[in-house]
């Protein structure tokens, strides 16, 4: 078994390791290519203008993680067309369709991007251009493997002439239509086969050889060589009809399978069960999501965000606590908060922020769950995938450091920043309707993780005592935490121009992951807010935090208007995934 995943750069270290085993490959099956070309792959992921084009990365990996073969795209943006540079196998983990399946995603790809055509080069099958039998053959495989997709060489051209005279084996220039109508005119022809010659072998061949191969071409449109190996009966590239989204993109989607544990019944309580059945029954309707297993991961994750007697003491309490009851806090011991109460009801009060977030026998459990499901999440970013979605309750960005509230227990966004932070910076954006105050809590003193958050003024909206726009970082952290509390009634508009601030935030931070704590509770008619987003509006932001174009983690936080929450995160993924999409292929 393998995997295809596009790499469009080397911000992570699994892509750097895949760049290198892909250089290998290089050296490998192609010994005459100068060790500079080979060299330069890195800076032309990340350097898409150095030679006029974007190049993509596509590799194939076994469940060990190593590349089995790699293909190399070229996107000509101002032109409308894709060329494949290289496409190629290792010799010790080839075999076994690779090859098939890395041209079929190139193909997609190329149609994702809008292209009008795939172009690439090809060894001759003509004896006249091919001395040698033993390649002919080789080549003559080739172009038939081409031939099942559409894809013949382009013909009255001087394409093939050999840059020395008396070269042997010229390349064809290769077209794949891409499975439609292919019509391309003179003019038109003649720019690509330029920006090929001038951009891709820039320094290689001469002024006069490019004006020569340019100047033959003369036909009105361009025209591809007769088929010689498919029959006029077989449908040229049925094979690689592509999937709505191929797998590779989706995003990987992590569902806390123990959050029903955790319910409760009092009236009232709207963090309920029900709101992730609504969330996951709308996404399921899009075509964007994997769904991948929780992992379990050791407490050491929790404690490395919140204080070890914090959670020794939740899990102890819920331990003891019977299945049918809750405990409320109701003493707050805030002149010496350095001596909790001894006996553990009392000391509810010593760990909480409000009177309305209870312990009971499963919270402990169903908030562990829901940080594995984060930290499941985060490794999906760490292996390469671009957006994962931990779709969790109880949510957790009320949670601070030594403090529980807010329906919150255990802080599923922060610790899964924390995780990935040993890699990368990191952005945390929290757009529930209530401030993130446990997410600012946890990193307020540091710089490696920048904290934003837009949210209802606290004069006005939960937890009232925190979210302010002075709120800014303390020691190290200074300046690294950001507030954007807004009025008690917001439009769409309103919200979407404070978001353009927010993200402009994360864009000089430069971080190479972003975390949101995704709230549904700024829409219209939730119980908990007083905001007015619409489905539309959920579209546009997602749409514009996914232009950032960063390795984006998702986590679920507020929301509970059952009625619409299901179509808003359909409408939020959407927008992500598009802006995100729109932002990685440009």
């Amino acid at each position: 078994m393998f995997r295809i995943r596009p790499i469009y750069d080397t911000r992570l270290p699994i892509d750097c390791q895949a760049v290198a085993k892909a250089q290998d490959i290089l050296r490998e099956r192609f010994p005459l290519l100068a060790e500079e070309d080979v060299a330069q792959l890195p800076e032309l992921l990340a350097n898409p203008f150095l030679k006029q084009y974007r190049s993509i990365l596509f590799v194939a990996e076994d469940g060990k993680g190593n590349v089995r073969g790699f293909a190399l795209l070229c996107h000509f943006n101002d032109l409308h067309f894709c060329y494949l540079d290289f496409i190629s196998v290792s010799l010790s983990h080839g075999g076994g369709g690779i090859g098939s399946a890395l041209y079929e995603r190139i193909r997609e790809e190329a149609r994702a991007l809008g292209d009008m055509a795939l172009f690439f080069e090809c060894l001759p099958d003509d004896p006249a251009l091919c001395r040698d039998p033993a390649v002919l053959r080789e080549n003559v495989a080739r172009l038939r493997f081409y031939e099942r997709y559409g894809a013949r060489p382009v013909v009255g051209t001087a394409y093939e002439t050999p840059l020395d005279a008396g070269g042997d084996c010229p390349p064809y220039l290769v077209a794949d239509p891409l499975g439609k109508p292919l019509k391309v005119s003179r003019s038109r022809l003649r720019r690509i086969v330029e920006a090929v010659l001038t951009r891709k072998y820039k320094g290689t061949c001469s002024p006069e050889y490019t004006r020569m191969v340019v100047e033959s071409i003369l036909d009105p449109y361009m025209r591809l060589r007769e088929p010689r190996y498919v029959s006029g009966d077989e449908p040229a590239g049925a094979s690689a009809l592509p999937s709505k989204v191929s797998s590779d993109m989706r995003i990987g989607l992590v569902v806390n399978d123990r959050h029903d544990i955790h319910h409760v019944r009092e009236r009232g309580y709207v963090e309920a069960p029900v709101r992730i059945d609504s969330i996951r029954k709308a996404l399921d309707r899009t075509g964007l999501f994997e769904e991948v297993g929780v992992r379990h991961f050791p407490e050491s994750h929790i404690t490395a965000v919140h204080d070890k007697d914090y959670v020794a003491y939740l899990k102890t309490v819920c331990a003891k606590l019977p299945r049918d009851k809750s405990l409320y806090p109701y003493v707050f011991p805030i002149r010496n908060a350095s001596r909790p109460p001894r006996e553990l009801p009392v000391r509810a009060g010593y760990y909480c922020i409000d009177t309305f977030t209870p312990l009971n026998a499963n919270a402990y459990a169903a908030a562990k769950r829901a940080v594995d499901c984060g930290l499941t999440a985060a490794e999906l970013l760490l292996s390469g995938r671009r957006m994962a979605y931990a779709l969790v309750r109880p949510p957790g960005h009320h949670a601070e450091r030594k403090a529980f509230g807010g329906f919150c227990y255990f802080n599923t966004a922060a610790v899964a920043a924390h995780h990935l932070s040993r890699l990368g910076r990191v952005a945390v954006l929290d757009i529930d309707y209530h401030h993130g105050n446990g997410t600012q809590n946890i990193f307020y003193k540091r710089n490696d993780v920048l904290t934003v958050s837009i949210h209802g003024h606290p004069r006005f909206a939960y937890p009232y005592f925190s979210g302010f726009s002075e709120e800014t970082g303390e020691g190290d952290g200074a300046g690294y935490n950001r507030n954007f509390p807004l009025l008690e009634k917001v439009e769409g508009h309103q919200y979407a121009n404070v978001l353009l601030r927010a993200l402009q935030c994360v864009r000089e931070f430069d971080p190479t992951f972003l975390v949101v704590g995704l709230g549904l509770d700024p829409a219209k008619g939730d119980p908990t807010g007083t905001w007015s987003l619409a489905a539309r509006d959920f579209a546009h932001n997602g749409r514009l935090i996914g232009r950032l174009g960063l390795h984006t983690l998702v986590v679920q936080e507020g929301g509970y208007r059952i009625r619409s929450l299901g179509v808003n995160a359909r409408n939020f993924f959407v927008g992500l995934y598009e802006g995100m999409v729109e932002t990685v292929r440009r």
